[in-house]
């Protein structure tokens, strides 16, 4: 008995330590009860909640000091070490200059649909962009940022689509629901991404333009 509090009690010294570590460990991100489970089989004890929890906490109020650049941050349902805002610009301009695949306006226009109006068919998304959407939505799913989702029930079955795990950490959104909502978005003169590339342009043929209205 006296061997196993004492056994829990070194544990709980550790623990923010080991948290840190499975935080760091995570691709790109670990939920709280993935956290709890590898504490407690690796460890070789149970741990409560509010234990775990503390010792996220602990961690959060750490790496929230000015003299570090990175803060641990809750996005999509896991925990994740993210850079600081104050060193957004330093980071953009290091991606701007290393990235070279980046999403065109196709895409980026398609991702919203998706994200907005989800689960949504392809012919739905069709009407509203007023394109042929085929090479898009493959490219999109090659990427993991959208899923089929499954099987609208109107006539011929066709498949659903919805955004995944990757497209909230690809935004830094904690879930959907954080989404900014149609009106507060300012409307935005110049070409938002990359010019789609040829490719693209000649898969996506037009067939005329609607634009997404809020329910």
């Amino acid at each position: 008995m006296y061997i196993f509090v004492f056994h829990k009690l070194k544990s709980l010294e550790n623990l923010a330590l080991h948290i840190e570590s499975l935080i760091f460990a995570g691709n790109p991100s670990i939920s709280f009860d993935d956290i709890k489970n590898a504490l407690e089989e690796s460890l070789g004890t149970t741990f409560k909640d509010e234990e775990v929890a503390d010792g996220i906490g602990t961690l959060m109020e750490k790496y929230s000091n000015d003299t570090y650049s990175f803060e641990i941050m809750e996005i999509g349902g896991g925990f994740r070490f993210m850079t600081k805002g104050a060193f957004h610009n330093t980071i953009g301009t290091f991606l701007k200059q290393n990235t070279h695949k980046k999403l065109s306006k196709s895409a980026l226009e398609t991702l919203a649909i998706i994200a907005y109006k989800q689960p949504v068919t392809k012919t739905e998304l069709e009407s509203i962009r007023g394109v042929n959407s085929d090479y898009t939505v493959q490219k999109l799913l090659e990427k993991d940022l959208i899923e089929i989702a499954g099987r609208s029930d109107g006539p011929g079955r066709p498949l659903l689509y919805s955004t995944t795990g990757k497209f909230t950490d690809y935004f830094g959104l904690k879930s959907i629901q954080d989404l900014p909502k149609p009106k507060e978005i300012d409307p935005v003169e110049n070409q938002i991404g990359e010019q789609a590339p040829i490719e693209e342009e000649q898969n996506d043929k037009k067939i005329g333009f609607d634009t997404i209205e809020e329910e």
